[in-house]
């Protein structure tokens, strides 16, 4: 028997067995570790997935909550101001309406057409253009409009002086407020009454209207002036109605907002009034508002007897030669409503002379009386001498009486 071929037989076979084992085990890991690692790849894919969903979220709700913290401080800014009360009520109202319609279109939603071109009309100084500022940023913090400027102008900023330069002049205005806010002062002069064919302004109304339709959702255009010249405006071309269909009335201010807007300027610029001066200032106001023109300009008016205050003011303080804070800050009444100072002075000169009046009659009635006091101490001291001789007489003539009996005896 072949021994030495027996043991190398048993030992090739065990040898290949343990070495099928070992393979079998180390494919086994291999296979285990591959599926493991698949696992974890698609684990972490998911987990990355998830992270980044959880980002956006996340990211989008901090966007929310950035625009409703700037459409609040705008709201805010817009409440601040005086008075505007029909204006407040509008514009938040735009703004609800604004907000709804951004979040059906979320959810994929319809949403009527809707005009965001807004007709501003009141008389000067009411706000109009502090207004259209403010909305210019609520658009902006709304999604309404890409990049939110403000370009203000009026018809000189529209229309040139020659044929085919209007159109030109008008398109480059208007992409200056592409993507923001174009606010035109004075709209109506750009189609005045009776200006006919050979008035340019109708060329920039005409290039307006096509950057209107062709740009509704990135260009707005906001309007403003009188109301009857605006009504006309509006009227004059078709294009312009069906495209402004949204109108904010701003009315003048009354008495207590016209001093409430003085008193802001005031405080603005660190003045301070005297007493005397705000007393007084509720009587000019109210007087102000029942004698105001058709065409009142408000704040403007305000501005200007602010101004002429200050000048007053400088005028009085000039020709001292020191002067402390409160010199340099006080305003009185003579400095704002000089008018109502020198009726004031009549009237405080009429009560002095009154009460000198009065005076000097009681001085006048004082001599008769002290001449009846004098008569009065006189008729006393002459009757008591006569009562004194009187008594003197009875004396005697007792004595003589006594002196006639002496004698007889």
């Amino acid at each position: 028997m072949d021994f030495d071929n027996i043991i190398t037989n048993d030992f090739d076979e065990s040898m290949m067995k343990d070495l099928s084992e070992s393979l079998n085990k180390i494919l086994f890991q291999s296979k285990n570790t591959e599926s493991v690692q698949e696992k974890k790849d698609v684990s972490d894919k998911k987990e990355d997935e998830q992270k980044n969903i959880d980002k956006d979220k996340i990211e989008a709700e901090q966007e929310n909550v950035d625009k409703e913290a700037e459409v609040k401080k705008y709201l805010d800014e817009l409440d601040a101001l005086i008075g505007l009360s029909a204006v407040k009520d509008d514009v938040n109202l735009l703004i609800h309406t604004i907000s709804i319609n951004e979040e059906r279109k979320k959810m994929n939603l319809s949403v009527p057409e809707f005009s965001k071109h807004l007709v501003f009309y009141g008389n000067p100084g009411t706000g109009k253009t502090t207004v259209a500022r403010i909305i210019a940023n609520l658009y902006k913090a709304l999604g309404v409009i890409s990049k939110g400027q403000f370009v203000e102008t009026d018809r000189s900023g529209l229309v040139a002086g020659y044929v085919g330069q209007t159109a030109i002049k008008t398109k480059e205005l208007i992409d200056s407020a592409m993507g923001g806010v174009l606010f035109i002062d004075e709209a109506y002069t750009l189609a005045p009454e009776g200006g006919g064919g050979n008035d340019f302004g109708q060329e920039a109304i005409d290039t307006l209207l096509k950057a209107m339709e062709d740009n509704r959702d990135d260009f707005v255009v906001i309007v403003a002036g009188y109301p009857e010249l605006m009504s006309r405006f509006i009227n004059s071309n078709p294009g312009l109605n069906s495209r402004f269909n949204k109108y904010l009335s701003f009315d003048d201010y009354n008495a207590e907002e016209l001093e409430k807007i003085f008193v802001l300027m005031c405080n603005k610029y660190q003045y301070v009034l005297d007493e005397k001066l705000k007393e007084k200032m509720p009587e000019f106001f109210q007087a102000m508002v029942l004698t105001k023109p058709s065409n009142f300009a408000n704040a403007r008016e305000v501005r200007n007897i602010f101004e002429k205050a200050i000048q007053r003011q400088s005028s009085r303080l000039y020709n001292d030669k020191e002067h402390t804070q409160d010199d340099l800050t006080l305003l009185k009444l003579e400095d704002v409503f000089p008018e109502l100072a020198e009726m004031e002075k009549e009237k405080d000169s009429e009560k002095i002379e009154a009460d000198t009046d009065s005076e000097k009659a009681e001085t006048d009635n004082a001599p008769e009386n002290t001449e009846t006091d004098t008569n009065s101490e006189k008729t006393k001291t002459d009757t008591v001498p006569e009562q004194a001789e009187a008594d003197t007489d009875a004396e005697n003539t007792e004595a003589d009486s006594d002196n006639v009996g002496n004698d007889d005896n």
